[in-house]
């Protein structure tokens, strides 16, 4: 018993920190893997969250062979955890490598914006944003799903 108390405590933030649908969510600053900062604002149609390693490649194979600024062109912004990952593998080789993709790549080091939109770590969290009001959620666990999704938004 006291094992359960002890997990619903530790997952009581997560839980605490959800939004909700008609919420307005709150403005965060992350760097992309090129060291720049952006700010969530009012013009974000599209929040995109992966959680895991899996769900960024499902991410990437949604976005192959689609032009250079294809999510800013839709105000879709995408945000990946890595803080799982070990720092010296973020700098000595993923951060790197993601500098190759032609989309920007907001990178969540600390875990201090991806614990506010609780997905499973295996799918890739769509939010859906009017005026930076939460105003649907989607889940996606392929990379067609995504790609279909995103040749939907207007750019």
């Amino acid at each position: 018993m006291r094992f359960l108390v002890a997990v619903f405590l530790v997952f009581l933030p997560l839980w605490a920190q959800a939004v909700e649908l008609g919420e307005r969510l709150a403005p965060w600053t992350l760097l992309d893997q090129f060291g720049q900062a952006y700010t969530l604002d009012n013009q974000a149609q599209v929040l995109l969250v992966a959680r895991s390693m899996d769900a960024a490649k499902q991410v990437d194979a949604a976005l192959q062979g689609q032009p250079k600024g294809y999510l800013e062109a839709r105000h879709v912004v995408f945000v990946a955890d890595i803080q799982r990952m070990p720092r010296l593998i973020a700098k000595l080789f993923a951060v790197p490598a993601m500098q190759a993709y032609n989309y920007r790549v907001m990178l969540d080091r600390d875990a201090r914006i991806a614990p506010r939109y609780p997905a499973p770590v295996d799918k890739v969290l769509w939010l859906q944003l009017e005026d930076g009001k939460l105003v649907a959620r989607h889940e996606y666990a392929s990379a067609t799903e995504l790609r279909q999704a995103l040749e939907q938004v207007q750019p």
